[in-house]
């Protein structure tokens, strides 16, 4: 490896990775090469306890099944040389039990690592032992002699204690790794430290404005041993001179053993409690002379520290190997929370983004799909004004769907998305998806043939869901396959299920993108024309909805230019005979009134939204009033009397949802016909439209037909 141009080659460590596979050494190397480290690779644990002889290393990731020597094997046998009894070691492992665990963590193991891993997390816990690597060197450089004496008493300490020690590691190990929650970690320390290594223990954690707080206290309880340990969850904040006697110790990144201070400073009377009714805190006793500081520091990022109280002379310097050994593996666990925990906070504000982009997407196609429906109600004779007009309309309905896409994956994967299953047939299934995507394939003069079973076919599933499924894998079909191309919709009975697959004559997917189809945000033309489009989502949604319903999808295609095949499986069953069939579920038409007498009042903060919509209402021969904000339309609904009233939810002041319940607790409108026209579509907007008092919750941009149709209909 060539040498990085800010770190000599003489500054690097070195980090040894054991696999029997090749491949597993390509991926690893991959991801660590950033560190700019030197990565030696052993392909069998005989070749390892060579290496380990020869080289010194600041972390070891191991592979645990090897054919030779396995990974607990190896390990046990690197951990018998002087020289790696404390190197880190990381198993690399698809599966692992208790029973593994155990066994790992009592050889010193610091972590297991589920295979496939993660680059990210990777990285950032090899690097935590390569900056402790790189650290403990220099010491070693500064004090030779100190390390050696130091390293001899904590070898005499693990000769006495080797069995009760591995135990107590092991779990503690398991223990510290059970969750990713940074204050369930700090309780488990707390918990695991009393009254093993003190007989009161507090855990203090630097918050985000780096001031330290207490998170948990947990006492011994010796003084009445009819009352067990205490483990107390508190958020307190330290005493002046403790705060800054921990804050020396990270800074030193050593354990202090000193004289016992106040833990906490006094809380503040809160208003909100008499001096008699604020939370209990409990006595410290008074024999708690002495107290050992444990910083917490996991590379450059410091934690806070484990503070552990005694009597005086409770604490040996010998105890500091095994203090060092819990703080080091809770380090990394609580770093290994904080991490998760930030790329948890990031992934939720993305999928916030989305959604959000989303829905103000949606506000300004209203006014342009109003804008359309008005031009189609005018006779226009020009062709080029025609045919700008049938443009408007189909990108309209594109971008219509791209923001539906992004809303449907958004929700999937924030666990917002529930499927209604109720039996339906295969045949409604196939009507509703050909529906759906006629006017694309149409317009891209393309064939499409329908290949399903005469007989009836029964799946249980959401219709609206399936159909979207089906339509979105019927227009990716389209959207690489050239005009006049033809595409494929067949279904066919396999076992106790139905394979339903899409199969076109177009582009095909390369054979390296193949495994990739179905990722959020993959696309396999990267080209900067971006001829096809699309935001890479389609077949992410069709999978997760699959896999809502129990199903598999699975892609083909035999390379570049040669078609392609998607297909999905769902459990499907012929009905018994003479069993009745599920409906068909056809759509109810509303029947209209005359619209001369209809007054209607649009409520809505987007100008051109609520005005294309009432001129398009006032051709239809509507009455028709305008209010941009709630506080408006109770005081022009008060006056109008309108018939019906659409009213936008994101209203400024005053929302949507109380502006609908003042309006039905008003005698002039509580009859109204109310519908919600907004661009939140998911189940919980539905719900509180349906509990303020709303008939129709419709999505923006809506069908105009639709919105027609519930707009005529009669008073209930």
């Amino acid at each position: 490896m060539a040498d990085m141009p800010n770190m000599p080659a003489t500054d690097r460590v070195n980090i040894l990775i054991v696999d029997d596979l090749p491949e597993k050494h390509v991926v690893m190397r991959s991801i660590l090469e950033e560190l700019g480290q030197n990565i030696v690779s052993a392909r069998s644990g005989r070749e390892a306890l060579r290496l380990v002889l020869q080289m010194e290393f600041a972390a070891i990731l191991l592979d645990v099944n090897m054919p030779d020597i396995d990974g607990l094997e190896t390990a046990s046998l690197i951990r018998q040389y002087k020289k790696t009894a404390q190197t880190p070691i990381l198993f690399i492992t698809a599966y692992v039990d208790e029973l593994q665990a155990a066994k790992g963590y009592a050889l010193g193991a610091v972590d297991y690592i589920s295979s496939p891993v993660v680059p990210g997390v990777l990285r950032s816990k090899v690097k935590v032992f390569v900056d402790l690597h790189r650290m403990n060197r220099q010491l070693q450089l500064q004090a030779v002699e100190r390390e050696a004496l130091a390293r001899a008493e904590a070898a005499r300490t693990a000769a006495e204690d080797a069995t009760r020690r591995a135990a107590y590691l092991s779990e503690a190990s398991q223990r510290l790794s059970m969750s990713l929650n940074i204050d369930a970690t700090a309780h488990a320390l707390a918990d695991i430290a009393v009254p093993s290594l003190g007989a009161m223990a507090a855990v203090a954690l630097l918050d985000s404005h780096g001031e330290l707080h207490c998170r948990c206290l947990k006492i011994a309880g010796d003084a009445d041993p009819s009352v067990g340990p205490v483990l107390l969850e508190c958020h307190r904040e330290l005493s002046a001179p403790m705060a800054a006697m921990v804050r020396n110790a990270m800074l030193a990144r050593k354990i202090e053993f000193l004289p016992a201070t106040e833990l906490c400073a006094a809380p503040a009377i809160s208003a909100a409690f008499t001096a008699s009714a604020q939370p209990s805190w409990p006595e410290l006793p008074a024999d708690h002379e002495e107290m050992a500081l444990c910083p917490l520091v996991a590379g450059e990022q410091m934690l806070g520290a484990l503070i552990l109280f005694g009597k005086a002379g409770g604490f040996a310097q010998a105890d500091a190997a095994l203090l060092s050994e819990v703080v080091g593996r809770a380090s990394i666990a609580m770093e290994n929370a904080r991490l998760y925990t930030l790329v948890q906070e990031a992934d939720r504000r993305k999928n916030e983004f989305l959604a959000m982009l989303a829905h103000e997407l949606r506000n300004p196609l209203a006014p342009i799909r109003n804008a359309v429906h008005i031009i189609n109600g005018t006779k226009v004779a020009d062709p080029t004004v025609v045919w700008a007009r049938d443009v408007i309309a189909r990108q309209v309905d594109h971008m219509s769907r791209m923001v539906d896409d992004l809303l449907d994956v958004s929700r999937i994967v924030r666990g917002k998305v529930a499927v209604h299953m109720e039996p339906l047939l295969l045949s409604t299934l196939c009507e509703r998806a050909v529906e759906a995507s006629g006017p694309l394939l149409a317009a891209r003069q393309q064939e499409l043939t329908v290949d399903i079973p005469a007989e009836a076919v029964v799946l249980r599933g959401d219709l609206v869901r399936l159909s979207q499924v089906l339509s979105n894998l019927l227009n990716n079909a389209s959207k690489f396959t050239d005009s006049q191309g033809k595409i494929t919709l067949s279904a066919s009975l396999q076992g106790e299920g139905v394979g339903i697959t899409v199969t076109d004559s177009g582009q095909g997917i390369e054979a390296e993108f193949l495994p990739h189809i179905f990722d959020l945000f993959a696309q396999g033309d990267q080209a900067l024309d971006r001829a096809q489009g699309g935001l890479g989502i389609g077949l992410t949604l069709v999978k997760h909805l699959v896999e809502l319903h129990k199903g598999t999808v699975e892609a083909f295609s035999e390379g570049r230019g040669k078609g392609s095949r998607i297909s999905v499986y769902f459990p499907a069953s012929l009905p018994v005979p003479g069993a009745a069939l599920p409906a068909t579920d056809a759509p109810k038409t509303a029947k209209p009134v005359q619209a001369a007498s209809r007054k209607v009042l649009v409520v809505d903060d987007l100008p051109a939204s609520a005005d294309t919509l009432k001129v398009l209402l006032e051709l239809e021969g509507f009455v028709v009033r305008i209010a941009n904000d709630g506080a408006t339309a109770l005081a022009i609904a008060q006056e109008f009397v309108p018939d019906v009233l659409i009213l936008d939810i994101g209203l400024p002041g005053m929302d949507g949802f109380e502006v609908a319940r003042q309006l039905r607790s008003r005698p002039e409108s509580k009859n109204a016909v109310l519908i919600a026209l907004t661009g939140y579509g998911e189940a919980e907007s539905r719900l509180r439209s349906q509990k303020a008092g709303f008939d129709h919750h419709v999505v923006k941009p809506a069908d105009i037909d639709f919105l027609l149709s519930i707009v005529s209909q009669p008073p209930a």
